[in-house]
């Protein structure tokens, strides 16, 4: 392991791999980030849970064959609490201590009244009836693109809390500003749980563009500026991208944030990014030196 300040703390999320090709390149980015000892890793669960048994495999293995503490990503829309409890026993079962609880997109074509389980903390609640779960819910600086306003999503997230959350994840945002004024109208609620910032480092603008939209997350205009011209040269835009992310990074820990979870796509390398940003006060010059090998 690579000896970092203990005051600063790490996580990473994934995705569960559609081919053996990507299964690979999963295996390598875990292999290269366990030396960090991270938190935990995060592995999502699809819409409408489409990917449920690659999910629940992914995580198993992830005990199975490293030292890193895998949470599994779990959402409740359209799934009945039968379901619900069957999954969290498996999980508690197969050593799964931390769950990252979610409400999921919901089916179009399912009327809300017929739902069982239509938001989060409907799923916190069964959740914490099977099992003493630790519990990571979502935040959203900017606004979840259903809250009238950030005053409702904080109250929203209270009530997680009070249901048994003690950490959250935000969305990832390319402002810090937006997210510091966030953390600072949480923090005035009394809400004291780990507000952890998201950060995704960005290796294609157009297509973070377009997600970012419907996730209400506003990329800056100097930041889309730094992209022009780059669509056809794949190795200037992953420069570009450490130059962001490592400056974001830098720019959070100098207002005293100690915790970071990357957005990875399965991908080493762009995690890497952000955390060359963090230089030698986290890593160490040793440290430091081997992390930049691996980008």
């Amino acid at each position: 392991m690579i000896n970092v300040k203990s005051d600063l703390k790490v996580s990473f999320e994934f995705f569960p791999p559609k081919n053996e090709q990507m299964e690979e390149t999963l295996w390598k980015s875990l292999k290269r980030l366990e030396p960090l000892n991270p938190q935990f890793v995060s592995v999502t669960y699809g819409a409408m849970g489409n990917t449920r048994s690659r999910t629940h495999e992914l995580v198993k293995k992830i005990i199975r064959k490293t030292s890193i503490q895998p949470a599994a990503h779990l959402t409740c829309v359209g799934s009945s609490i039968d379901e619900i409890n069957e999954i969290a026993e498996n999980y508690w079962e197969d050593g799964v201590r931390h769950i990252v609880a979610l409400r999921g997109d919901s089916p179009v074509d399912i009327k809300q009244n017929i739902l069982e389980l239509k938001f989060a903390t409907d799923l916190i609640k069964v959740l914490k009836k099977v099992n003493d779960f630790e519990i990571t819910v979502s935040a959203y600086p900017e606004c979840h693109p259903e809250s009238k306003n950030t005053e409702q999503d904080i109250d929203y997230l209270k009530k997680k809390i009070d249901l048994g959350a003690t950490r959250a994840i935000t969305q990832f945002f390319f402002d810090n500003g937006v997210y510091l004024n966030f953390l600072n109208k949480v923090r005035k609620k009394n809400i004291k749980i780990p507000i952890i910032p998201g950060i995704l480092p960005i290796t294609n603008c157009k297509r973070t563009l377009e997600f970012s939209k419907s996730m209400n997350c506003t990329i800056p205009s100097w930041l889309q500026n730094m992209f022009i011209g780059l669509d056809s040269d794949p190795e200037t835009r992953k420069l570009v991208a450490a130059n962001i992310a490592a400056n974001q990074c830098k720019e959070l820990a100098k207002e005293g944030i100690n915790e970071f979870h990357f957005y990875t796509l399965n991908r080493a390398d762009l995690a890497w990014l952000g955390l060359a940003g963090l230089g030698w006060a986290w890593l160490g010059l040793a440290g430091l030196g081997w992390a930049l090998q691996q980008i």
